[in-house]
């Protein structure tokens, strides 16, 4: 696919836990006119008054899971699921097509409304929830798995066993790369990871 001028492009960005998708966008955000979409703001939005998402949750844990403000309470929520594998089911069943939902909509007013060259959606499960038929393009944020390991462990906190489970879990990296039409390495010096962004955008950036 091409990129195209005068038009909103829609871009997924996907990739391992670890990869850096949240700083390669932080640097998209920065120096190009576009929107970030993260599917984990999404999701956090969604559990409020008002949407769908809220009164189910609700309705299938209880009122205990709110807070004083009636909205709810992230730390009651997660309480209220703890090692119940079936509670997490149902739960992902609300939320992953109220997400969808809701960034399908957004994109749909920001193709309309035509105020941004990109909008950019970040998610993990991108090529698992078929965005490669919603976006026009995928871009896979890589990095190697020593990479991934060493930034979890630093940054998260994160033991050895816990990000084994978490990575066996996730899509390897020749999938990763069969669904996506670019790839970023962000595993070097940033530099390189901005400067391969900067050449695929070439005439679109607004900040030097």
């Amino acid at each position: 696919m091409s990129l195209i001028k005068g038009k909103t492009n829609i871009i997924g960005i996907t990739g391992g836990i670890g990869a850096g998708k949240s700083t390669v966008l932080g640097y998209i955000k920065e120096h190009y006119n576009c929107l970030v979409i993260f599917s984990d703001d999404v999701a956090n939005e969604i559990k409020k008054k008002g949407y769908p998402a809220y009164d189910e949750l609700v309705s299938f844990l209880g009122e205990g899971i709110l807070g004083d403000d009636g909205e709810i309470d992230r730390a009651k929520m997660a309480a209220a699921i703890f090692n119940n594998k079936n509670k997490l089911k149902t739960i992902n069943n609300i939320l992953h097509p109220a997400v969808n939902t809701f960034i399908i909509n957004s994109i749909e007013n920001e193709r309309k409304e035509n105020r941004y060259d990109f909008v950019f959606v970040e998610a993990a499960l991108l090529i698992e929830n078929g965005y490669k038929d919603i976006v026009d393009e995928l871009w896979y944020v890589y990095a190697s798995e020593a990479v991934r390991r060493e930034r979890l462990k630093s940054s998260r906190g994160y033991s050895d066993d816990k990000i084994t489970d978490i990575l066996s879990k996730q899509l390897d990296d020749e999938t990763f790369r069969k669904n996506c039409d670019f790839v970023i390495d962000n595993g070097k010096n940033f530099a390189l990871t901005t400067g391969s962004i900067d050449k695929k955008l070439e005439g679109w950036k607004i900040n030097g």
